[in-house]
């Protein structure tokens, strides 16, 4: 059975106890981000069962195509932490799953079920840019906060308290964002895209591909959060309100991301 979902973490902090977009408590700084991130990142190679990695070697052209996407996104100039984080990019060789997630300090990790669901490229680039400004924006202190407990989140910083890390590790995909959270990372993929090739409200096309699968029971994430009608509709206000260009997408582009597709 398929799984099918869009699932990210990331810390919203700072350098000081201040409160979050949705009401978080931060005490975690830039540096603590990517110290966590590369943490988890390790967990990760470390579990191949769960999260089967891609192996660089062998799959170069794959690795390239999706790391120039990373890069347009990150040169749009929109991205508050584009030189803190290390915005390093992984493939889950797991195509039941359509799935993408950015962990604090910017690892990216992307589902080939994900890549071969989707359409084109603007589709992966809105879902890209939804995981990066996760990341950017630091989103996660409530969820995790609320999940793991405080304590448990500032041993694993300094290097405490590894069982939790590895649980953390093992269940990415089952944090779930506030609706907050969720339309900001929407909108700001939509600014992310706005200046590059791809169109910019390429996240709304996950979403219009659910709708129009005609799926009894939606994806777990979004029973909590704005319906998939929504999230279409706020992305490609926020298009509007930008005055992004809406050019459809050519054939040109279909065909090279079917390319794409084609190297797994």
């Amino acid at each position: 059975m398929k799984k099918l979902f869009i699932g990210a973490f990331a810390f919203c902090s700072l350098a000081a106890i201040s409160g979050c977009k949705d009401g978080g408590i931060n005490i975690f700084t830039i540096e603590d981000d990517k110290t966590f991130g590369a943490q988890v990142e390790a967990e990760i190679a470390a579990n191949p069962t769960e999260y089967p990695l891609l192996p660089r070697t062998g799959n170069e052209a794959a690795y390239a195509y999706l790391e120039a996407m990373r890069d347009e996104i990150l040169a749009s100039g929109k991205l508050n932490h584009r030189t803190d984080f290390v915005w390093k990019l992984y493939i889950i060789n797991d195509d039941n799953t359509q799935n993408a997630f950015c962990t604090p300090g910017g690892y990216i990790y992307v589902y080939t079920g994900l890549i071969k669901y989707l359409d084109n490229a603007s589709s992966l680039a809105g879902v890209l840019g939804h995981e990066m400004a996760h990341a950017d924006r630091r989103h996660s202190t409530d969820q995790m906060t609320e999940q793991y407990g405080l304590s448990t989140l500032l041993q694993i910083v300094v290097g405490e308290n590894q069982n939790a890390l590895a649980d953390i590790a093992a269940n990415l995909t089952s944090l779930a964002f506030s609706r907050g959270h969720e339309k900001e990372a929407d909108e700001y993929s939509v600014e992310y895209l706005c200046p590059t090739q791809y169109r910019a409200d390429g996240a709304a096309d996950f979403f219009i591909k659910i709708n129009n699968s005609g799926a009894q029971q939606p994806p777990a994430f979004l029973s909590t959060h704005p319906n998939p009608e929504n999230r279409v509709t706020n992305i490609q206000t926020k298009e509007n309100d930008l005055g992004c260009n809406n050019t459809p997408t050519n054939q040109v582009e279909i065909a090279n991301y079917n390319s794409f597709k084609a190297l797994f």
